[in-house]
């Protein structure tokens, strides 16, 4: 699992938080009693929640520690725990919103997790999922190919790096809509507005990035990014008013188990 610093996440907390609001729209339900938030982050998805339904009892969980501790900074009403949540299962407790905003991503073996989730719902409840699917964008293209590159493949794995998992739509059908009584399933392609080419660097510095950024130092860090972001100048063109925009591919769903 790769490293997290909060603070580089939240620069592009509004765009970020976007896609968990209106995975929250599409959720069918009145008032759930008790919400997990798995991946919670810094919280900003949680606080999503506890606006749309502040009567809920509501749980965080994040494999980070640094993400747990910015998410109990904000105070706001809910728990924060540290897990893997690819191995956590609530050992009685039962949840109406199983949720999980662009963090799944990061978990292996969803053919095993997603089934074991849905388990953890309570009669009528949901299972609402939010992950990107954008890895052939040229974000994710550079950054590959920069690992390649006689420069650098040294330092990263013979075999490449493991960016996330992810599926396609189909995958994800045919693994959850058997198992429950209403599945809606859509693709979206978000239109990020951005400052310049930088701001592409930055928002990827704090997320699609740290697999590569992990295995190096902090020198070396700063040279990958100094080749990463003269590529991302060149693939991602100015608008007329200097800004660029970020095509961002994200793939949503919610499971609703029958009452």
């Amino acid at each position: 699992m790769p490293s997290w610093n909060s603070q580089q996440y939240l620069k592009f907390e509004a765009e970020r938080t976007r896609p968990c609001r209106d995975l929250i729209a599409r959720i069918p339900l009145a008032s759930p009693g008790r919400i997990v938030d798995l991946g919670c982050g810094p919280g900003n998805s949680t606080r999503a929640l506890a606006e749309r339904w502040p009567q809920a009892e509501l749980l965080g969980i994040d494999s980070s520690p640094a993400m747990v501790e910015a998410a109990w900074r904000t105070r706001m009403r809910a728990v924060f725990e540290q897990h893997d949540i690819a191995h956590w299962c609530p050992l009685s407790a039962r949840y109406n919103l199983v949720f999980s905003n662009a963090a799944l991503q990061w978990v292996p073996d969803h053919a095993r997790v997603f089934p074991q989730l849905l388990a953890v719902l309570a009669p009528g409840g949901c299972f609402a999922v939010q992950v990107p699917c954008n890895l052939d964008a040229p974000a994710h293209r550079i950054a590959r190919e920069l690992a390649r590159s006689s420069t650098w493949r040294e330092r990263f794995p013979a075999g490449g790096v493991r960016e996330w998992y992810v599926h396609d739509a189909g995958f994800y059908y045919d693994l959850l809509a058997p198992r429950v009584a209403e599945f809606d399933l859509w693709q979206t392609t978000y239109q990020h507005v951005l400052p310049g080419p930088e701001a592409i660097v930055e928002w990827y510095r704090g997320t699609g990035l740290r697999p590569y950024l992990d295995l190096l130092s902090p020198e070396q860090q700063e040279e990958f990014l100094n080749e990463y972001g003269r590529e991302i100048a060149l693939a991602y063109p100015g608008q007329v008013d200097g800004r660029v925009l970020l095509p961002f591919d994200r793939l949503l769903l919610v499971a609703t188990q029958a009452p």
